[in-house]
């Protein structure tokens, strides 16, 4: 089940997100299910995102979205913000993500000890921002862009290797997560771009592929990411 919501951000500003529940109950019968925040990735709450979030219930998650881009007033405004936020490692977005994940965790249907994160493109880097809190058991960025990590929590991430903009990422991330000593699984996907994981259309969608991102769905790539996260999330976070 997918609704729409509305969530308080720094300051008291009310703004919407979506929550998407599983349609049966958890294993353990008393309705807590371990959950996840997802942050979208630069297009916003599009029809996409919905579907990875029900895709990702199908399999037992409790999953929300905050509507970052309108939480602060006029969209455009937001948007730089929010971008803003991604590029220093801290400002209002941050604080809504953990007011979002505050709202998360006092759900009946949500274990409040079993909350992870996951995000694309901007969403990834928000979602690695998030692994250094020590608020989650789980991160699962898909092609982020380079972050410090003073300390991190288990991270499954994906990228794609004709992604110029973030694939060098790749290997340094894993370098660091060893040197942390935390659980994680790197993968780079050679014959995936940016965005493999979703499907993109309108302007970006025709444009992408033959941008340095090489922006496009790739669907081998997405199904193995999809197995990967899958596998990682059971044994993280249940």
């Amino acid at each position: 089940m997918q609704t729409e919501v509305t969530l308080t951000g720094a300051g008291g500003v009310r703004y919407p997100g979506v929550l998407t529940v599983p349609d049966d109950r958890a294993p353990d019968g008393d309705g807590a299910r371990p959950a996840l925040l997802m942050i979208y990735e630069a297009f916003g709450m599009t029809d996409e995102m919905k579907r990875v979030a029900r895709d990702l219930a199908a399999e037992g998650y409790v999953v929300l979205i905050p509507d970052l881009f309108a939480a602060a007033g006029p969209k455009p405004l937001c948007v730089m913000r929010t971008m803003r936020t991604m590029l220093r490692g801290e400002g209002r977005a941050l604080h809504d993500l953990e007011t979002a994940r505050r709202w998360l965790a006092a759900r009946p249907e949500v274990d409040a000890d079993r909350i992870g994160t996951i995000g694309f493109c901007m969403g990834g880097s928000f979602a690695l921002l998030l692994a250094r809190t020590g608020l989650y058991k789980v991160s699962a960025p898909f092609y982020p862009q380079a972050v410090d990590l003073p300390r991190a929590c288990p991270v499954v991430a994906s990228f794609g290797g004709r992604d110029r903009t973030t694939k060098a990422f790749a290997g340094k991330l894993d370098e660091r997560l060893d040197e942390l000593g935390e659980p994680h699984d790197v993968k780079v996907y050679p014959e995936a771009g940016h965005s493999f994981y979703t499907r993109t259309d309108g302007l970006m969608g025709r444009l992408g592929p033959r941008l340095p991102l090489r922006a496009e769905y790739h669907e081998a790539s997405a199904r193995d990411a999809h197995r990967r996260i899958l596998a990682f999330f059971r044994e993280h976070l249940g």
